[in-house]
């Protein structure tokens, strides 16, 4: 009799782990409040329930688990919803990401209490509860700050406030479009660390941490779509110097730990600032962006999803599946076409067939609505390339993108 994995989620990016658990022998039973999830057509069975909401998840999952079978493992991929995925497994009595663990990694301050409570170095950070309060704050630290919703995420409502610019933010406007995004209605602001920024990702086994995916993050449009914070892939691997690498994988375990992560997987966002490295979030999930199902496994060798899968199975992955293989150049560019109705796509073919490229995936159609970007879910494609260096992988993106052209027109 199949093993049984619930997957929290049944969107795009999720597809590449349900397709991974089928080749792995294994029932995968997908839930997803929308009934025409992309991932359903992949999953074994469909249940539908909000994965945003445990209760709901959980209120439907009973009805499945009426017809006698029981699961043998629960995870999330691309979804930022450790909180569902822990109840499920308290429900089932399966091995995952503890309640109070995903209460910490989907509230941005309650993260921050606890890692400044532990000693793992962050930006200065303070929840603020008033337009007035960020107000008070920016003119006294006279520093660039970050505002943002306390339980958001897609880098909704997150914004960049550059202090010294001949026009100061609008404090009215900037508190209430990070309000706006939050569901408990709660803001919080933190400094602005400049420097390198990198995505980990890794895995707690036994109480060690492997930290296989390391990425340099793309902020090529930090001023052309600001006060937004929008991020444009990235490429590995990475240009610090291995002594500072090795700082930012062994912090970015330290915080996993911290948060009570002991069988299960962490993404981290880092940056270093001044030679020392800082963890801005961590989430207790796998990624989006296809980081762990292509990118860190085109990059590594490693199958970072084939081992998640065990680990949220209950099983323990041998030693030597959890470090890199080699290095070899990757490089992702999202596309971020002006905001109006889409007439025409062009020069997806092109961006095909140029060397190296693995990966060209349009997310919009001609009739679509592309919306302002303002964050990450507004990206309308995604073109990864894969090459001996990471030089060669930049240049084979950045080719294929300038070879595709969204056009759009006002509505």
């Amino acid at each position: 009799m199949k093993k049984i994995l619930i997957m929290i989620g049944a969107g795009i990016e999720t597809i590449p782990a349900i397709t991974k658990a089928k080749e792995m022998g294994i029932h995968v039973v997908a839930t997803d409040l929308n009934p025409q999830a992309p991932g359903f057509a992949h999953a074994d069975e469909a249940v539908i329930g909000c994965v945003y909401t445990p209760e709901k998840t959980i209120a439907a999952l009973q009805k499945w688990a009426e017809k006698g079978v029981k699961p043998n493992g629960v995870m999330c991929v691309a979804v930022d919803a450790p909180h569902t995925v822990a109840a499920v497994a308290k429900m089932f009595e399966l091995r995952a990401v503890s309640t109070e663990t995903a209460a910490l990694a989907t509230d941005k301050l309650a993260m921050k209490d606890c890692f400044k409570a532990k000693g793992i170095p962050i930006p200065w950070y303070s929840q603020i509860s008033s337009k007035a309060e960020l107000k008070e704050i920016f003119l006294d630290r006279q520093e660039t700050l970050v505002i943002k919703p306390v339980d958001s995420r897609g880098a909704r409502g997150v914004l960049r406030l550059e202090y010294n610019l001949e026009k100061m933010p609008d404090y009215d406007w900037a508190f209430n479009y990070s309000q706006n995004e939050s569901p408990t209605n709660r803001v919080m602001v933190e400094s602005y660390l400049d420097g390198p920024q990198i995505s980990t990702e890794g895995f707690v086994v036994g109480g060690k941490s492997y930290t296989p995916g390391f990425s340099d993050r793309n902020y090529e449009f930090l001023d052309k779509f600001a006060p937004h914070i929008i991020e444009n892939g990235g490429q590995l691997p990475s240009f610090l110097p291995y002594d500072m690498q090795m700082a930012v994988k062994n912090l970015s375990g330290q915080a996993a730990i911290a948060l009570g992560i002991d069988h299960g997987v962490a993404k981290g966002d880092m940056v270093v600032h001044n030679g020392k490295p800082y963890v801005i979030e961590l989430a207790a999930r796998l990624s989006g962006g296809y980081f762990c199902s292509h990118e860190i496994p085109w990059n590594t060798g490693v199958d970072f999803v084939g081992i998640a899968i065990k680990l949220a199975m209950g099983e323990t992955p041998a030693h030597e599946e959890l470090s890199p293989f080699y290095q070899k150049g990757v490089a992702q560019r999202y596309l971020f076409p002006n905001e109006g109705i889409v007439t025409a796509i062009d020069g997806v073919k092109e961006a095909q067939e140029t060397k190296g490229i693995k990966m060209v995936e349009i997310r919009t159609e001609v009739g679509a609505v592309i919306p302002p970007t303002t964050n990450h879910p507004a990206r309308a494609g995604v073109i990864i390339g894969v090459a001996k260096t990471r030089e060669e992988a930049v240049s084979a993106v950045e080719k294929a993108v300038n070879c595709i052209k969204i056009t759009t027109k006002k509505s």
